[in-house]
């Protein structure tokens, strides 16, 4: 790119064929896909109106913010650290590398919450378990402004991005800092939720070696993976056994391949358990609803 005219030489077709062979050479995946959303990022405009500025040439200063971009992403770095955002159930979400990048098996999630509840009139009490970037609740408050939504993490840094995006989004949720394997959560003095709802870490380590370089290099590994699953999930059964309303709704994302082992860790008589298949047909969640003791 050194020594040439910016207005000669560079338009947006060129660099977008020019930065495809790039990404391509240092095996990227989806290298024109990678391009269109790097010059849809700088330019501000939409990936499909690209395909109508072919002819546009490229500033200077243009340049020199593409360029970065494009060794970050040779590097392997997922887009949207790079462009800082995602989309998340239609919202904006700036994510960056203290959070995990949602998943489409999370918006699911969601969507199933709410398919389970769907009277916007209800004030129901919500708790996220390891949220992350806010996605998860930030989704259910938007769709059910009356919910009373809470959120908790062990990171302080995921903590102030979560707190961002509900500025963002212009939604009302208390965030606090737990760690989910203590039960007990500080001023509750009484089962005040009618929903939890957790994506916790629920990759092996053993896996680890296994996981695409974007994901193991450069997303936080506290939220991906942990040497007992088990523990993982019985910490989060005990937290909601605890501060679950008797009738409420516990509900996990899980790995794919653990759904039958993950469902065996919890007691049998204290939940009514569902197994969920993702639109893919693969065990992705859990659906508990905690029985009533008489």
């Amino acid at each position: 790119m050194s020594g040439t005219s910016a207005k000669a030489e560079w338009n947006i077709l060129r660099m977008l064929e020019w930065g495809t062979d790039y990404l391509a050479e240092k095996h990227i995946n989806t290298p024109r896909l990678s391009m269109e959303w790097i010059l849809s990022h700088v330019l501000e405009c939409k990936r499909l109106d690209l395909y109508m500025m072919y002819d546009r040439p490229l500033s200077r200063e243009q340049l020199d913010l593409i360029k970065p971009l494009i060794l970050r992403r040779a590097r392997h770095e997922p887009l949207q650290y790079i462009t800082g955002s995602t989309d998340f159930y239609g919202y904006s979400i700036n994510v960056n590398p203290s959070v995990l990048i949602p998943r489409p098996e999370t918006e699911q999630l969601v969507e199933v919450i709410l398919t389970d509840f769907p009277d916007k009139s209800t004030s129901l009490s919500v708790l996220d378990i390891g949220t992350g970037s806010g996605c998860i609740p930030i989704a259910l408050k938007k769709e059910r402004p009356n919910w009373m939504v809470s959120a908790v993490d062990i990171s302080e840094d995921a903590l102030r991005t979560a707190r961002k995006n509900a500025r963002r989004c212009e939604v009302d949720i208390s965030f606090f800092k737990h760690d989910f394997f203590d039960s007990e959560i500080a001023g509750q003095n009484e089962a005040p939720f009618d929903i939890i709802v957790s994506n916790p870490p629920y990759i092996p380590e053993a896996e680890r070696e296994t996981i695409d370089t974007e994901v193991k290099a450069f997303e936080p590994s506290v939220a991906l993976f942990h040497q007992n699953i088990e523990n993982v999930y019985l910490a989060i059964e005990q937290l909601a056994l605890k501060n679950l309303k008797a009738g409420g709704c516990l509900y996990l994302e899980i790995h794919e391949e653990f759904g039958d082992k993950i469902l065996s860790f919890l007691a049998p008589n204290r939940w009514e358990i569902t197994l969920q298949k993702d639109y893919s047909d693969r065990d992705r969640m859990i659906k508990a609803t905690l029985i009533l003791l008489s």
